[in-house]
């Protein structure tokens, strides 16, 4: 799988935003201000494996269309199982 800049950007920003959470502990900041970093990290995350996990679906399935190979329904099934995995 190809990923593409804005795949690329998106784990850019989640290591900044890392960063900085490890910046705001160094420094002592409030608890629930952390915590609210790194929910927002981790959602990010969430949202990244989903664009990937999208995106690797698309391709397979014309890959798959052009070479005749897993049923459609077969991938779907996969991709899902990626998904939860991630969780």
């Amino acid at each position: 799988m190809e990923y593409n800049d804005q795949m690329k950007n998106r784990v850019k920003r989640i290591e900044g935003q890392l960063r900085g959470i490890l910046k705001m502990m160094e420094e002592n900041k409030d608890c629930k201000e952390v915590i609210t970093q790194l929910s927002a990290t981790r959602s990010a995350i969430d949202r990244t494996i989903g664009v990937i996990v999208s995106s690797n679906l698309v391709e397979c399935v014309q890959k798959a269309n052009e070479q005749g190979e897993k049923s459609m329904e077969e991938m779907v099934k996969e991709a899902v199982n990626l998904l939860v995995k991630s969780r």
